[in-house]
């Protein structure tokens, strides 16, 4: 994902669970009969779209088409390479892809952008599940087609399911660990079969982010090589013309199977999607201004307040738009790489980050636009506050003699300077963390029991954050600490991170709004600890943490379910994991005038290329 990839995936379960699948009424797992077939489902309550719904609210049935959107993605895009690509093969780790291959190839299911967790049939017809929930069998739309003509058949969904099992993406195969087998029951009716192991709403994953691949195409081509041969697809979209590190575009399929079906319909009205790759913001901020590139979403804060001055904006060719953010839970945050020795003590980690100062930094170099980000569910009622409630306490107190006594008592938070720069609470603060963990002040350099100096390189891939990063590296100087910041090329960058080649690094993810086991799995469970390629990025191999993840898997509703999260982030905000960064309420877009869209944006989900449409009547295509 898109960013989305929004990302999404994993985890073992604790139990059996009742979890609410729904069609066009609530039903219960138990009494579900075998026989029926559901055209949607959902972890908790109804859908909001029925049987014989015909298209989304959010869809826009009377837009024009025709157009390109051409944009950049964001030098700081995590998990993905956004300065470059080598590769038109994203779904195994080798090679670089550029964003949006995704939409290329068909799913099983799509999820609704307007629902917290909801996902329609599209690939697939109907779904029917076994009574034991450890079974789901689809029937696919006979009319499916990839872009050469051949039908998408149930030996195509079985070959993907099995392959991408055994030699996908890590953050695909995660996905698939508890599948334990594929099964054809005929040319349009296939099976997946899990080991009862995974948790009842692993299915929302795997069918909204498993692609369909040609069975006949890989037959012939080797999957686990990159390539820039673009692989057979069946998406809405397919590959036109690329040049490896300039740009890419994305030809809207205008035979696309599925065009008028009620999950496609009233989306994807431009001809063309465009992705220019630059090698550094000002570069793109740059091509921007010029309109060589015609919508941008702002992400450094000075720029927004400062530099969007230009002509263009003074005669209205060029606009600022704020959108509200997405309702489901964000993290962003450095990772501490807890596999070094140096930082295998918590108390090692907090002391780091109790010397970032945020108050200051927000004022002076964010002018103010942020929140500071205490926790790795933020801003929803995944997070944690004061202090455990009973049921959460029901979850924790068997790990009690494991777990530091804090996560019985408030969240923890992150420190507050008093915003001068030269708060010296926080030296005395870190310095008695420093001093827990065994660090010692010899000339001035903070050593370890062999008198190892602490070193810690921070690992970038913008000099954006050389910005940001130097007020920080300073106080940890003052620390006696030998701090460096590494600027390194897209494709270094990406094969360190995937490797877990790093001290420290800058992360940000989104959850689904009612996290799955799946997800979390990636993220935080040990299971993903040392899988290069995985979103574990800290190391995180805990029980405690396994077994809240496990809980998530076994919520019977809603209510369970944000126990379980509670509970998780409590654990992990004790650990230190993660140093938090902050975070915003809204998205800040620039854009040329030249755009149509429909208010209000869906609240889960915003796929700008493909809800917006080209208005030949706005001045931005004035010149």
């Amino acid at each position: 994902m898109s960013a989305g990839m929004i990302d999404r995936r994993q985890f073992l379960a604790l139990g059996g669970a009742g979890v609410a699948w729904a069609a066009s009424r609530q039903f219960s797992l138990a009494a579900n009969p075998v026989e029926t077939r559901l055209h949607g489902l959902s972890s908790f309550g109804e859908l909001k779209y029925g049987p014989d719904y015909t298209h989304f609210d959010y869809a826009v049935l009377d837009a024009p088409q025709g157009g390109t959107f051409s944009f950049s993605p964001p030098n700081w895009l995590f998990n993905q390479n956004p300065q470059t690509f080598n590769t038109l093969n994203s779904y195994v780790l080798s090679g670089e892809a550029p964003p949006r291959m995704e939409l290329c190839f068909d799913k099983l299911m799509v999820p609704a952008w307007d629902e917290p967790d909801a996902i329609y049939c599209s690939l697939a017809e109907s779904v029917m599940l076994s009574a034991d929930r450890n079974s789901f069998e689809f029937k696919l739309r006979p009319q499916a087609r990839f872009v050469d003509g051949s039908p998408v058949t149930a030996a195509d969904v079985v070959f993907s399911a099995l392959l991408l099992k055994e030699e996908g993406h890590p953050r695909l195969a995660l996905g698939l660990i508890n599948l334990e087998d594929a099964v054809e029951i005929d040319e349009h009716t296939m099976r997946l079969d899990f080991n009862g192991e995974q948790s009842d709403r692993a299915i929302l994953s795997i069918t909204q982010d498993m692609p369909i691949l040609s069975k006949a195409y890989y037959s012939k081509n080797d999957f686990t090589r990159s390539t820039i041969e673009p692989p057979l697809s069946s998406g809405p979209w397919q590959v036109g013309r690329f040049e490896i590190g300039r740009f890419v575009e994305y030809d809207r399929n205008r035979d696309y199977w599925g065009q008028d079906m009620p999950f496609q319909r009233g989306l994807d009205h431009f001809d063309k999607i465009r992705i220019d790759f630059f090698q550094d913001r000002q570069a793109a901020f740059e091509a921007f201004k010029k309109g060589l590139v015609r919508w941008r979403e702002e992400f450094t804060s000075k720029v927004w307040a400062t530099e969007y001055n230009f002509p263009s904006i003074k005669d209205g060719r060029v606009k600022k738009e704020l959108f509200d953010s997405e309702k489901f839970p964000t993290m962003q945050g450095w990772a501490v790489n807890t596999r070094r020795k140096k930082f295998a003590d918590p108390a090692t980690r907090k002391a780091i980050a109790t010397l970032f100062d945020f108050e200051w930094t927000n004022r002076n170099l964010f002018y103010d636009a942020y929140q500071r980000s205490h926790s790795m569910f933020e801003n929803t009622a995944l997070a944690a506050t004061g202090k455990p409630g009973a049921e959460e306490l029901e979850l924790l107190e068997p790990f009690r003699a494991n777990l530091p006594e804090v996560v019985f008592d408030e969240a923890v938070r992150q420190n507050v300077t008093n915003g001068t720069g030269r708060d010296r609470r926080i030296f005395r603060m870190a310095d008695a963390l420093f001093k827990q963990a065994g660090w010692q002040k010899r000339d001035g350099k903070l050593v370890d029991a062999d008198g190892e100096q602490l070193a810690i390189e921070v690992l970038i891939r913008s000099p954006v954050f050389e910005r940001l990063l130097g007020p920080y590296t300073d106080n940890m100087r003052a620390m006696g600490i030998d701090p460096s910041i590494r600027l390194v090329d897209p494709s270094q960058f990406q094969s360190r991170i995937e490797a877990f080649d790093f001290d420290m690094v800058g992360m940000h993810f989104s959850f689904e709004a009612n996290p799955t086991a799946e997800t979390l799995r990636r993220y935080f469970h040990s299971s993903s600890a040392d899988v290069e390629g995985s979103f574990n990025y800290p190391g995180i191999s805990d029980p405690a943490v396994d077994a809240m993840v496990g809980r998530v898997g076994s919520a019977k509703n809603r209510e369970e379910l944000i126990v379980a999260m509670q509970a998780l982030d409590r654990v992990l905000r004790a650990g230190h994991y993660w140093i938090p960064n902050w975070h915003s309420t809204n998205h800040r877009v620039a854009m040329w005038d030249m755009f149509g869209w429909k208010d209000p944006k869906p609240d889960y989900f915003f796929p700008v290329e493909r809800l917006w449409w080209w208005d030949s009547s706005k001045p931005g295509n004035s010149g």
